[in-house]
């Protein structure tokens, strides 16, 4: 497992997404704002988005509340229509709600008879084209071990993971190459915790 095509790109500045990648309506202001955010925190990325219409997107590590502020930032420069599920009682929230859906954000009812992984794969299964984002450690805690709810989505939905790292010391987004479930999910779980290591020592090759 490596990054794709490791290169960089100034601040700011996004590499192109493919055909099939999810947009959202086209917006010179949205695009500017996302890019605007990302130069001025010296932001750039390294990797290529795939070329595929379903994936479930994973930024980790998740330690700082900074990562949704850059993550939105470079969802807005790119363009690219991710989504991702908040609690559903924050969209009666007067205001919160509509800003919360322009942001990708999807409600999701976490008391649901069928769980919150079978909402988000029947949501997989039942797009044409959908990239779907979350944190797999959870919390922003430090954490031994990474919930396992978006691999079982993955799984369910029969769509490849999309590692990102949020590289804060050299304030990089690193893009990998879509990772695709095996049989043994303690053995895919330990892959893509091992690609995570290998960025934060500087070595984007195979974990």
């Amino acid at each position: 497992m490596s990054a794709v095509g490791d290169r960089e790109v100034p601040p700011g500045s996004v590499p192109t997404l493919p055909p099939n990648a999810p947009r959202v309506r086209p917006s010179r202001f949205g695009r500017w704002f996302g890019r605007t955010v990302l130069r001025l925190g010296g932001w750039r990325m390294t990797g290529e988005f795939p070329d595929l219409p379903r994936v479930v997107l994973i930024g980790a590590p998740h330690s700082s509340n900074w990562d949704a502020v850059w993550g939105f930032a470079a969802k807005l420069a790119l363009g690219v229509d991710v989504r991702i599920l908040g609690k559903d009682s924050l969209f009666r929230v007067p205001g919160l709600g509509w800003l919360l859906r322009k942001l990708g954000v999807i409600p999701v009812n976490r008391n649901a008879a069928h769980g919150v992984v079978e909402q988000a794969a029947a949501m997989l299964r039942d797009s044409e084209q959908l990239w779907f984002g979350l944190a797999p450690e959870g919390t922003r805690k430090p954490v031994e071990r990474w919930k396992s709810g978006f691999w079982k989505i993955a799984d369910a939905a029969g769509v490849p993971v999309l590692p990102v790292y949020f590289h804060y010391p050299q304030r990089r987004l690193v893009v990998a190459a879509p990772f695709h479930t095996g049989s043994d999910m303690e053995a895919d779980m330990i892959r893509l915790r091992n690609w995570y290591r290998s960025v934060s020592k500087g070595k984007l090759h195979d974990a």
